[in-house]
């Protein structure tokens, strides 16, 4: 499988998506180091021949940062995990700018209540930050909790949400 590498600058620092030949976000993030890109991926599931270019999904991530909020829905992701962990990611897309769930939340919409380890796994399991907004899901006490990208990108990204 081939892919794209694209780093853009943002508010937050520089962001880096990597898709593949058919423009579907693998792995993105706030670095402008490829490997940590590639590390978000299983390993097995990484393309082998990956070069520098142009992805819509950098559009769509300017438009986010520009004020489109909703630029970011309409970016295809392609994912490689369990059949619970797609399901979560899918769920992920759900969650309403503004609107953070709690992981406890989080779990009860994915129709398992009882199980938050699984959804704060499934968030630090996802690979394409911002285009599956796992920065929407907050500790049980309203806290931000983790984010692989640093706490100050999670709380800058719930403060553009905010309408």
């Amino acid at each position: 499988m081939s892919a794209i590498l694209q780093t853009i600058d943002t508010p937050d620092g520089p962001f880096t998506i990597l898709a593949d030949g058919d423009g579907a976000v693998l792995s993105s993030g706030w670095t402008s180091d490829p490997a940590a890109i590639l590390a978000r991926i299983p390993a097995a599931s990484r393309p082998g021949d990956i070069g520098e270019g142009e992805t819509d999904a950098a559009s769509a991530a300017e438009a986010y940062y520009d004020g489109d909020i909703a630029a970011i829905d309409r970016v295809v992701v392609r994912q490689f995990g369990t059949p619970l962990q797609r399901t979560g990611w899918e769920a992920l897309r759900r969650i309403r700018p503004g609107e953070p769930l709690t992981y406890t939340g989080f779990a009860a919409a994915l129709g398992q209540p009882s199980a938050v380890r699984a959804a704060a796994s499934i968030c630090a399991r996802n690979a394409p930050a911002l285009f599956v907004p796992c920065h929407r899901v907050l500790r049980t006490d309203g806290t931000l909790g983790g984010f692989a990208w640093g706490l100050d990108v999670k709380r800058s990204l719930l403060a553009r949400e905010i309408a």
